[in-house]
C-alpha cells in the first residue's frame, strides 16, 4: 500500500493490518451496510501488475485464457493464467489503458510470484512487467447510491458490465449493476475518497471480499494454486475463458473439457454457521464420496450477521443429492445459495 495513502486512511479511522484495511471501527455494521446500503472500500488486498510495451497485448493473449486482443481502452475482462495442464495459477481482472498498457489486479500474495513467472515468458518480446501496486490506488463503491454519487463527479458513467471510462488520472470500471471499481493516482485518491465517502459508509476490505463472493468471482490464492481448471471455478461462465481465441498455456486441456466432456465439479455459493472461519484450500466432504474429499473452499469471509459466506468447488453430484460438510462429515454443513449467474 502506498505510504501516503495508508497515512490518509489511518487518519480516517482505518484499522490496517499488513497493508489491508480491516475495518473503520465497526466491522459488523460495515458488513450490514455492504448488504443493505452503500459502501466505499479500499482495495489494497489486491496488488497491480502493469504490463506495457509494443507486444503487451499479443504477449498476454498467448498466455491467458481470455481474448486479451479484444480489449480496447476503457474495457476490462476477467482472465486466468494456467499451467500446461490447465490448472489455474492465478485469476485476475485486466483493465486496458491504451494499446500498449494493461493493469492486472490480483491478490497481494500472488503479485511477486506472478511477476516472476510471467517474466520468464518475455524472452525477446517488447514487454515490460512491473509491480505498480504503490502507483495505483484502488477502491470500490457499491450500493443503491453508488451511481448517484458517481454522477456528481463523472460526466458519464459506463453502462455495461466491465465497461470503463477514463478521466485524467482516474479510471472508473463498472463491475456489475451497482458495483464500481475506481483506480486513481495517490495524489487524487484522498479527494475522491472524501467526495464519495460523504454519501456512503467507509468499510474494510473484507466487505468487498464478501461482495466478490456474492458475485461469484473467485480469487485463486497460494493454497489453491493448481487445484482447479478454469471451468471448476466458473471462469467459462464469467467471460474469463474464450474458446475461439486459439492457443494459450493450458488451452488444450481447457478446450477438451469444453468440447468433449463437461465439468464434474463446479463452484457454488454457500453459507456456513459457526465461529471457525473456513480457509481457502479447506476440504469438503459428503457421504457420496466415501471418505474422500468432494470439494474445496475457494474463498471465504464473514457474513453480514453471523457465520461465513464462501465460494466452494464441489462435485456436482454431491451438491445435487447429498449434504456437504466443511472439513469432515461431522463439520458444519454448507447451506447452498444461488449465484447471480446460471450454472450449466
Amino acid at each position: 500500500m502506498n505510504q501516503d495513502w495508508q497515512n490518509f486512511l489511518t487518519s480516517q479511522g482505518a484499522d490496517i493490518q499488513d497493508g489491508v484495511v480491516q475495518h473503520f471501527g465497526d466491522a459488523t455494521a460495515e458488513r450490514l451496510a455492504a448488504r443493505d446500503g452503500t459502501v466505499l472500500c479500499d482495495l489494497s488486498q489486491f496488488g497491480v501488475l502493469r504490463v506495457t510495451g509494443e507486444d503487451a497485448a499479443t504477449f498476454m493473449h498467448s498466455l491467458f485464457s481470455s481474448d486479451v486482443k479484444a480489449l480496447t481502452p476503457g474495457r476490462a475482462q476477467y482472465s486466468s493464467f494456467n499451467t500446461a495442464k490447465g490448472r489455474a495459477l492465478a485469476t485476475f481482472l485486466i483493465t486496458c489503458h491504451g494499446p500498449m498498457e494493461f493493469l492486472l489486479y490480483l491478490p497481494n500474495s500472488l503479485v511477486a510470484p506472478m511477476q516472476k513467472k510471467l517474466s520468464m515468458y518475455v524472452l525477446r518480446a517488447k514487454v515490460k512487467i512491473e509491480n505498480a501496486s504503490d502507483d495505483v490506488v484502488r477502491f470500490g463503491l457499491c450500493g443503491e447510491a453508488a451511481e448517484t454519487l458517481l454522477q456528481k463527479h463523472f460526466p458519464a458513467l459506463p453502462q455495461d458490465a466491465l465497461d470503463g471510462v477514463q478521466y485524467g488520472d482516474t479510471t472508473l470500471t463498472r463491475l456489475s449493476d451497482k458495483r464500481f471499481q475506481l483506480d486513481t493516482s495517490p495524489q487524487q485518491a484522498a479527494a475522491l475518497w472524501k467526495e464519495f465517502g460523504s454519501g456512503s459508509r467507509p468499510a474494510g476490505s473484507p466487505c468487498w471480499d464478501w461482495l466478490e463472493i456474492r458475485s461469484g468471482i473467485p480469487h485463486v490464492l497460494p493454497k489453491t494454486q493448481e487445484e482447479f481448471v478454469p471451468q471448476m471455478v466458473n471462469l467459462d461462465l464469467t467471460g474469463a475463458v474464450n474458446f475461439k481465441k486459439g492457443c494459450y498455456t493450458g488451452q488444450e486441456v481447457v478446450a477438451r473439457l469444453h468440447y468433449l466432456g463437461k465439468p464434474k465439479r463446479r463452484m457454488y455459493l454457500a453459507h456456513v454457521d459457526g465461529d471457525t472461519a473456513p480457509q481457502a484450500g479447506d476440504e469438503l466432504f459428503s457421504m457420496e464420496m466415501e471418505g474422500q474429499a468432494c470439494g474445496m473452499v475457494v474463498n471465504s469471509t464473514p457474513a453480514p450477521e453471523s457465520g461465513y459466506d464462501l465460494l466452494a468447488v464441489v462435485q456436482i453430484v454431491s451438491h445435487d443429492a447429498f449434504p456437504v460438510h466443511l472439513g469432515a462429515l461431522t463439520g458444519a454443513r454448507l447451506q447452498f445459495q444461488p449465484l447471480p449467474y446460471p450454472i450449466s
